[in-house]
């Protein structure tokens, strides 16, 4: 997950692409640079880079600002190489300037052919091998905008790519491909970048590229074309948005835009963590040699609020993909007591910010016990994860409402690449096993935008029960956490009385409190616990109450029982939470907003809890 700006016209354009830059740091924390073409010595390339956060690049460009109206910029969260200056982008060969967001999938190869035909390379990034490409059909004397095209055609995974030549004066030139990339028409100037606000100071009329195009920009205008280089005419929309709603991207509140988010955020949390022959899993700041799995006896994971929901979800993976003793702890507990713990235990804290103070008090016990620590966060260099021996972090981006969504399933995504990790060098599974899940895993995104689009009811379901003042979330299996979740996002935004339990446990008490006025929702995915929710659910309607569930598919079974239903797309039984929070989550958005209350700021909660 990276940021691109870019920028043809008749301003400087370093100090405008660092402010694009800046509407972009969410997306890439550890390095940034920018190349800006000058026309001195019949054309310079003035490439600066800089390790560290944005703040340095800034502080370099001010030391000696590059002339230039032609220019791209990058802010990077490395995948491919470890944070550095070399491996900074834009990525400089000979005449050619290169940045990229996603993963070129084939990249080694590439590079090996390269570097048999004498080319050498001087980062450890997939990307270079893309301004090598360029730099390669521009000797051969194809114009920019035909060796970018040569280019793309050997790439295999996924692209926004923004190129530069110091040779051509008046014209950049973007590619994209499963990563998000938008151009801004001025007037009399062009800009491309990841994300609409940090163009839209600029100009209001964007175009959004799709799958596998390439655009020629001008200051006079743009050459778009597709995949099989046809011309493509796509007018351009206008965006009416103030700056806060350009931030929201159109969506009435940060909640609803994260919630949709999701998908992408699982996919930049899976992106280049699953090898390409699907054999195994690499998770960069987090490996474990063979021997340190080796060790491990019992994973521990130590966390609070939705992130302990994230936890218990993780619990089972742990014991059931990597086959090891897990336990999930709440961290304020964990730290309230003397815990048992020694150099045997994996100590896993789990943590949205890598601040919550709780979480962070009982990772350092952990480690001062003799644990092997590791974090699980999506703030680069926070606390958590600077205590910590390993980090694995999650690429949800920067999530603003305080009820969190994208950063529960970043998590999700994080602890599901941990357990097949542990389990493939635990040798766990067999490998058909494996593969299944992996397959079932990379699927996931796909899967979560089917079911945002099969919950477009959720505001009708909505409105049906908004006047109800206590619910109850039931789940089994891997649906327990989930039900938990469920009722805990109720109760963040809407501030309704709602309480989770594992289904088993109706009996046990809280069948007392079901009648005509209490909704249960029934979290019931066609796995090895459905016939038993079935017979949950027959034992809440002979109490009159009123059923909400939430199911993989139409069941003959199921259907009569229900007053409402959420259908989400299908995966294997251990995945499913990715898929059942999802219309949980949607459901607590709009009875919120139909009740009127902040649903981004609730009352009475922080996003980060820092303090005791």
């Amino acid at each position: 997950m990276c940021g691109i700006v870019a920028y043809v016209g008749p301003r400087q354009a370093a100090e405008l692409i660092l402010e694009g830059l800046r509407r972009l740091e969410y997306r890439g924390y550890d390095s940034a640079g920018i190349a800006v073409r000058s026309d001195a010595d019949g054309g310079t390339l003035h490439v600066i880079r800089c390790e560290g956060k944005l703040v340095r690049l800034e502080e370099a460009v001010r030391r000696g600002p590059p002339p230039g109206t032609l220019g791209i910029g990058h802010t990077r969260w490395a995948t491919h190489g470890r944070p550095s200056e070399r491996n900074a982008h834009p990525h400089q060969v000979g005449r050619v300037a290169v940045v990229h967001n996603g993963i070129i999938e084939n990249h080694l190869q590439v590079r090996r052919q390269l570097e048999a035909q004498g080319r050498t390379f001087r980062s450890e990034t997939d990307t270079e091998i893309a301004a090598h490409l360029v730099d390669s059909a521009l000797a051969e004397g194809a114009t920019l905008v035909e060796a970018v095209r040569c280019a793309v055609r050997r790439i295999e995974g996924s692209y926004a790519l923004a190129i530069v030549d110091a040779r051509t004066p008046d014209r950049l030139v973007v590619a994209k491909n499963a990563s998000p990339l938008v151009l801004g028409l001025g007037n009399g100037e062009m800009f491309a970048a990841s994300d609409i606000p940090a163009i839209l100071p600029y100009t209001n009329r964007i175009i959004a590229m799709e799958e596998g195009e390439i655009a020629e920009l001008t200051a006079d205008g743009l050459r778009l074309e597709d995949a099989a280089g046809r011309p493509v005419d796509r007018a351009p929309r206008t965006i009416h948005w103030s700056p806060l709603q350009a931030e929201r991207g159109g969506y009435k509140h940060f909640m609803l835009k994260e919630i949709h988010e999701q998908p992408r955020a699982v996919e930049d949390t899976l992106r280049g963590r699953i090898l390409a022959d699907r054999s195994d899993v690499f998770l960069e700041g987090a490996e474990l040699d063979d021997d340190a799995v080796r060790a491990i006896r019992r994973v521990v994971l130590v966390a609070c609020g939705t992130s302990y929901h994230a936890a218990l979800t993780a619990q089972r993976w742990m014991e059931a993909v990597a086959r090891v003793p897990a336990a999930a702890e709440l961290a304020s507990e964990f730290r309230g007591r003397e815990p048992l713990i020694d150099e045997h235990d994996l100590v896993v804290a789990v943590s949205q910010s890598g601040e919550t103070i709780d979480t962070l008090a009982a990772a350092r016990l952990a480690r001062e016990k003799g644990a092997r620590l590791l974090a699980v966060a999506n703030v680069l260099d926070s606390a958590i994860p600077r205590a910590a021996h390993h980090t694995l972090y999650t690429h949800a981006g920067p999530e603003i409402g305080v009820a969190s969504t994208k950063c529960f399933v970043a998590q999700l995504a994080a602890l599901l690449l941990l357990a097949l990790r542990l389990g493939r060098r635990r040798r766990a599974l067999p490998d058909a096993d494996f593969e299944r899940l992996v397959e079932a895993t990379l699927r996931l995104p796909g899967r979560m935008r089917e079911t945002l689009e099969r919950s477009a009811h959720a505001p009708a379901v909505g409105r049906r029960f908004a006047n109800a003042g206590n619910w109850l979330y039931l789940g089994r299996g891997p649906s327990f956490p989930i039900a938990l979740e469920g009722a805990l996002k109720l109760k963040e935004i809407s501030y309704l009385h709602a309480e989770g339990y594992a289904a088993g446990e109706m009996k046990h008490g809280p069948i007392a409190l079901i009648d005509r006025n209490v909704p249960v929702v029934a979290v019931a995915p066609h796995d090895e616990h459905f016939e038993k929710m079935i017979g949950n659910i027959h034992e809440v309607r002979a109490r009159d109450g009123r059923i909400v569930a939430v199911t993989d598919r139409q069941d003959p079974d199921l259907a009569p029982l229900c007053d409402e239903a959420f259908v989400v797309g299908e995966t294997i039984g251990p995945l499913s939470p990715f898929l059942t929070v999802l219309p949980l989550q949607l459901l607590a958005y709009h009875i919120a907003d139909l009740k009127g209350t902040d649903v981004d700021q609730p009352r009475n909660l922080a996003k980060t809890v820092t303090v005791e």
